[in-house]
C-alpha cells in the first residue's frame, strides 16, 4: 500500500557561515543520575556509581535489551572507558539482564521473492567496539568505525584478517568515507573534529570544528570536486572541509534549534548536498555556490529519517523511522510517496542503500532485524531475517561487487550480504 502527497513547503534562506583553521577539541559533558530508580540487586550500587559518568539512569531504565544486548552494552561501556574492572562488568551484566529483561518487539515479516542472498559475518577483535558505519573500499576491503573503542578497523573478507587503527585522541568515530587516494576520513562524533587516516603510514590528521557548539560531526561525504561535506547532528550544523587547505565552513540552517542534520546524500550532479533532519519532518539541500537553503516539509509531522538513498532517476528514498514506512521524495516536483513497511509501524527502518535502483534497508526494531528489498518498478517487497539478530544495522553501502556491506553495532560484528548469481536484482 502506498500513499502520495504534494503537501510540501519549500523555503529559501541564506545560511550563516563560520570559517576557521583550528580550535579546541570538545569533550562530552558528564551526565547525572537523574530521578530514575533502579531495582534492588547485588550490583545496584555499581551501576549507580559507574554507569552515570556519561549519561543518566534513563538510558538503563527505559532500555529494551536482550541478554545478548546487555552483554554487548556493558562491553561497549568498558571499551569507552567506564571505570570498572572485568569482574565488576560481569556483575553489572548479570544485574541488568535480571532487572531489565527484554520486552516483546515486532516480529519480522517474512516475504518471499526472486532474490537469493547469503550472509557473511565477522566478529570484531575488540569487545564492545559498537561498529557504527561500514565502508566498502574499491580494493574489496571492508572498514568500520569502532565508535566506543575509539578506533578504525579493516577487514579482508577473503582471508578474514583484521587490523585496527586506534585513534590517539578522543574521537568516537561515526561516519566513514574514503578519498580518491584511498585514505579514510571519519566524523569524530565525540571529539568535535573530522579525522583522516593515511592508510599507508597509519598516521592520523585532525581537523577540529571552528565552533565548539559543533561538537558531534555525524556523516561525511565527498562531493565530485573533492570537498568533504558533513552533518553535525546535535550541534545543528552542516559543514564542509577543503582537504587542500584544512579550512572548515559551518552552516547553521535558519529556523529553530533541535532540527539535527543527519543523513547526507548527493544527486547525480555530485555537488549539491541533500540532507535530512532527525529533529523534524524535513529534507533540505544547500546550493554550494549561493549558500542558500531549500527545505521540503514532508506531509506526516511524525516523520523522522535515519538514512537516505538515491536512485539513478535522482529520486530520494528514505526510511521513516517513526512510522515504519518507506518513502520517496521527487526533488523536482516535491511529490512524496510512501509505502507501508513489511513489519509495521514500529519496525524502525534504519540502515539503507541502493543497488541497481533497488532499495535495501533494515527494520531495526524487529527481533531479529529484517533485511528488506523493495523494487520501485513492481512496488514489491522481499525480506530476510538477519542471522544472529542483526543487533541494529545503522548503516549499509554497496561493495565493489554489488553486494551489501553492513555494520551490526549491537553484535560487535560487520557483515556482507552476498546477492547470489542468478538472482533477478
Amino acid at each position: 500500500m502506498h500513499i502520495k502527497s504534494l503537501l510540501i513547503l519549500t523555503t529559501a534562506a541564506s545560511l550563516f557561515a563560520v570559517a576557521s583553521a583550528r580550535s579546541q577539541v570538545v569533550q562530552p559533558t558528564p551526565g547525572v543520575p537523574g530521578d530514575y530508580v533502579l531495582p534492588d540487586g547485588s550490583a545496584k550500587k555499581l551501576v549507580q556509581d559507574n554507569c552515570t559518568v556519561c549519561h543518566n539512569l534513563r538510558n538503563i531504565v527505559n532500555s529494551n535489551k536482550s541478554a545478548q544486548d546487555w552483554d554487548n552494552t556493558v562491553n561497549m561501556m568498558m571499551a569507552a572507558g567506564a571505570p570498572i574492572t572485568r569482574e565488576q562488568g560481569e556483575q553489572i551484566k548479570a544485574y541488568l539482564i535480571a532487572s531489565f529483561p527484554e520486552k516483546p518487539r515486532p516480529k519480522p515479516a517474512a516475504i518471499s521473492g526472486p532474490v537469493q542472498v547469503k550472509f557473511h559475518e565477522w566478529t570484531l577483535p575488540t569487545p564492545g567496539e559498537r561498529p557504527h558505519d561500514p565502508l566498502a573500499m574499491p580494493d574489496g576491503s571492508l572498514w568500520w568505525s569502532g565508535q566506543f573503542a575509539n578506533r578504525l578497523g579493516r577487514l579482508d573478507p577473503k582471508t578474514g584478517e583484521m587490523k585496527e587503527y586506534p585513534i590517539p585522541i578522543k574521537g568516537g568515530p561515526h561516519g566513514l568515507i574514503n578519498d580518491k587516494d584511498g585514505n579514510i576520513w571519519y566524523a569524530g562524533n565525540w571529539g568535535g573534529h573530522i579525522g583522516e587516516l593515511d592508510v599507508k603510514t597509519g598516521e592520523y590528521k585532525f581537523f577540529p570544528m571552528p565552533d565548539p557548539k559543533a561538537r558531534d560531526p555525524h556523516t561525511p561525504l565527498f562531493d565530485k570536486d573533492g570537498i568533504l561535506w558533513f552533518s553535525v547532528q546535535n550541534g545543528g550544523f552542516m559543514g564542509r572541509l577543503d582537504p587542500k587547505t584544512g579550512d572548515i565552513e559551518l552552516f547553521k540552517p535558519n529556523g529553530p534549534d533541535g532540527q539535527q542534520p543527519y543523513a547526507l546524500r548527493f544527486l547525480s550532479d555530485g555537488r549539491q548536498p541533500w540532507f535530512s533532519y532527525w529533529g523534524s519532518n524535513k529534507i533540505a539541500t544547500i546550493d554550494p555556490d549561493k549558500l542558500e537553503l531549500k527545505e521540503y516539509i514532508l506531509p506526516d509531522p511524525r516523520t523522522r529519517i535515519r538514512r537516505m538513498g538515491v536512485t539513478s532517476d535522482d529520486m530520494i528514498w528514505y526510511g521513516n523511522w517513526a512510522t515504519g514506512k518507506l518513502g520517496r521524495l521527487d526533488p523536482k516536483t516535491g511529490e512524496v510517496t510512501e509505502w507501508e513497511g513489511p513489519s509495521g509501524p514500529q519496525s524502525q527502518p534504519y540502515g539503507m542503500t541502493v543497488i541497481d535502483d533497488k532499495i535495501w534497508y533494515v527494520e531495526s526494531n524487529t527481533r531479529p532485524n529484517n533485511l528488506v528489498r523493495f523494487d520501485p518498478k513492481t512496488e514489491k517487497f522481499q525480506t530476510w531475517q538477519i542471522p544472529n539478530g542483526g543487533g541494529i544495522v545503522r548503516h549499509m553501502m554497496p561493495t565493489r561487487d554489488g553486494n551489501i556491506a553492513m555494520a551490526m553495532s549491537g553484535l560487535n560484528m560487520v557483515g556482507i550480504v552476498e546477492i547470489l548469481p542468478g538472482s533477478s536484482n
